[in-house]
């Protein structure tokens, strides 16, 4: 069985992965690197892709990610 993971990845507006270096405003650090600046946190399943919708603060995101997880767990149970 693979193993199923369950992250909160951070996204720019336009909902593309925000891998850069941002401040805790989510403005980019760097203004030469093209970064638009981080606004939202998405919940992300290896297995299901997003998860609900994304979140603007990621501690409201992370309880998602717990809850997705036990719906994992619960799934396996009842196999």
């Amino acid at each position: 069985m693979a193993r199923i993971t369950i992250y909160v990845e951070p996204r720019h507006a336009d909902n593309t992965t925000c891998d850069h270096t941002v401040k805790p405003s989510g403005k980019p650090r760097d203004l030469k690197s093209g970064c638009p600046g981080r606004t939202q946190f998405a919940v992300v399943c290896s297995e299901h892709g997003d998860v609900g919708t994304p979140h603007h603060v990621k501690q409201l995101a992370e309880p998602a990610v717990t809850e997705h997880r036990q719906e994992h767990r619960a799934a396996l149970a009842t196999r």
